[in-house]
């Protein structure tokens, strides 16, 4: 059995534990640079297995260290060991007990062949990701400085020099935005050209929505099946309901992507106008007597699913053809 190494990862440093040959723990702390990365490096085998939560943006050095150097690296989201230590019937929060559980998970999964290993994404990817972020902070303020001048604006008196520093500010911002926007556009089209191509040819789905899915889904490398996107973005239905006397309302899962999932949200709304398919299906539904917020929630999953067909397939959007439905 290949040794499960489980990392607990910071800013600075990060905590290293494994089961050793006596079958106990062991533990160790190293900085969190290429100093630390040698010093740690001295305790894997040819064969060791690294478990690590996705913390931040604080892993993508060791992880890409590791897997440099051949060894296997698999970055899990917190949640998902959060779960896994529910399912343990764990009470105690400590480190070491937190360093067990990842590792245990490690082991438990690498013995069903059902843990996915981390590659590193291409630097467009990562380029992308940042401005992203950087993004969707200046649309947050931008939502702040508006709503203050409306505040402003609506009492009797607003001093001028105040009025024209948060309109100077937004006027700003907004310019940093389209900046940005325009620089992820060019990036996307030099990268992904025939991604976005296939993307764009779907009805509904619009240039920032596009760029936007192949972010997130590392030009759709990350995702074996549409199921695991529509589950990631958040869109999964979550079933309230057990026997005969609970029978709830059932809705969305919201721990995916927000924003993306916004951003499908808005084109499925497009793509009731102008996609055969969804148009279809919107008439269903309404039909049905379904509500307008769970046909929209439909046809989101529906372009997902369309995208991933023809992206894979790398086949133009054919609103005839049967085998994307």
């Amino acid at each position: 059995m290949h040794k499960v190494i489980r990392i607990d990862i910071s800013k600075q440093t990060f905590d290293l534990s494994f089961i050793n040959k006596k079958q106990k723990w062991e533990y160790g702390k190293f900085t969190n640079d290429k100093n630390g990365f040698k010093k740690m490096e001295k305790l894997l085998d040819k064969g060791s297995i690294v478990v690590m939560e996705a913390s931040g943006p604080y892993y993508l050095s060791l992880a890409t260290y590791l897997h440099k150097k051949s060894y296997k690296v698999s970055v899990v989201n917190p949640l998902i060991i959060k779960r896994f230590s529910q399912m343990q019937m764990n009470r105690a929060k400590t480190d070491k007990k937190d360093a067990q559980t990842i590792a245990k998970y490690g082991i438990q999964m690498n013995l069903q062949s059902e843990l996915k290993f981390w590659k590193p994404q291409s630097d467009a990817i990562y380029r992308m990701q940042q401005m992203q972020t950087i993004i969707d902070s200046y649309n947050k303020q931008l939502t702040m400085m508006k709503n203050q001048l409306e505040a402003l604006n609506s009492t009797v008196m607003i001093d001028t020099t105040v009025k024209e520093s948060i309109e100077q500010t937004i006027d700003k911002l907004n310019n940093e935005v389209k900046t940005l926007e325009l620089k992820m556009k060019e990036i996307a089209s030099d990268n992904y050209a025939q991604t976005m191509k296939l993307l764009r040819s779907i009805p509904g789905i619009g240039i920032k929505t596009a760029i936007a899915i192949i972010v997130l889904t590392n030009n759709f490398e990350n995702f074996d099946n549409y199921k695991q996107l529509i589950a990631y973005i958040g869109f999964s239905p979550r079933i309230y309901q057990s026997g005969t006397s609970v029978n709830g309302k059932g809705h969305i899962c919201k721990m995916g992507n927000s924003r993306v999932r916004k951003m499908l949200y808005m084109c499925s709304w497009a793509a009731k106008k102008h996609n055969k398919q969804a148009i279809e299906m919107y008439e269903r539904l309404k039909k049905n007597g379904k509500p307008e917020r769970v046909i929209k929630v439909a046809i989101a999953n529906k372009l997902i699913k369309i995208a991933f067909a023809i992206v894979k397939s790398n086949k133009m959007y054919n609103e005839n053809h049967l085998a994307l439905l």
